[in-house]
């Protein structure tokens, strides 16, 4: 423990005496693999194992300043093998997150094929389709699409299906007397993951009382985390949005088609376009 309080103390002398670019550069790289952690773990049970090691080292520090030998040695001996333990604790989110990576590269990121574009037209057709076909139907229902933050125990909680978006699918899963059709769908990117999923109802005051616990289920998940939800009144077949904690209706169908093209739209990145924009001046083009 003492290690632990000598390599603090070098620490903030190098801050204060001897900080530079290259120490600023490192201080930025930290914090933004820090805060991508942070989100790949947020709402997911591996938080609760983070809060629990968090716990841990105030348990140890502590223990060394009340002099509590024994428990610090214990602690200690614990935490000197913490890599190891973490590895293995969090295995499925470090998995998860390499895997982001390989597949989130800058070149990758926003590179449009034609295919690709094809796929994102026909996934906002078919979830548009649906939506217009349940509203004019009046049937219920709650479709949530998963963002930045991980919705992994939401999906959890429902009933798996890992199937291609389609409006023949979706409609079955909401079509009314049916296993499936009480609970939320999760969509992760362009595949239908869980349905009959239950969701977090809003705790907040001002939600009116002319809306329902499908509404109030759509405005709590969206409270927790970055995920847009989609919903159908039963009542009044209104499609409405939730996001931010914020619910916004009715929706007209162009509205509709917009927030799914906003989901569905890859982000370009910068470095793709000044690359490509210079492959277009070295054949002489117009950038």
């Amino acid at each position: 423990m003492n290690d632990f309080w000598t390599m603090m103390n070098n620490m903030i002398w190098n801050l204060t005496h001897r900080l530079g670019i290259i120490d600023i550069l490192d201080i930025i790289i930290m914090a933004v693999i820090l805060y991508e952690l942070l989100i790949l773990l947020r709402r997911t049970r591996s938080s609760a194992l983070l809060k629990g090691v968090f716990m841990l080292l105030v348990i140890v520090m502590l223990s060394n300043l009340l002099g509590l030998t024994s428990l610090n040695w214990l602690l200690t001996t614990i935490l000197n093998n913490g890599a190891i333990v973490l590895v293995v604790l969090f295995q499925p989110e470090i998995r998860k997150g390499l895997e982001k990576m390989g597949r989130s590269t800058l070149l990758n990121k926003g590179k449009e094929r034609p295919s690709d574009m094809e796929q994102q037209e026909r996934i906002v057709s078919e979830i548009t389709q649906t939506m217009l076909d349940l509203s004019h139907r009046r049937v219920g229902a709650l479709i949530c699409f998963e963002g930045r933050t991980g919705l992994q125990d939401v999906i959890d909680t429902g009933t798996r299906v890992d199937g291609d978006i389609s409006a023949p699918l979706l409609e079955n899963i909401f079509e009314p007397n049916t296993p499936l059709h009480d609970g939320a769908v999760v969509i992760r990117g362009e595949r239908v993951e869980a349905a009959a999923c239950i969701l977090p109802l809003t705790e907040a005051r001002g939600v009116s009382r002319e809306l329902g616990t499908r509404h109030r289920a759509g405005i709590g998940l969206s409270e927790n985390s970055d995920a847009t939800v989609l919903i159908v009144s039963e009542e009044t077949g209104t499609m409405s949005m939730a996001r931010g904690g914020a619910l916004r209706r009715p929706l007209t169908e162009d509205e509709l088609r917009r927030i799914l093209e906003e989901l569905y739209t890859p982000e370009k990145s910068w470095l793709l376009t000044l690359w490509n924009s210079l492959k277009r001046i070295g054949k002489g083009e117009k950038a």
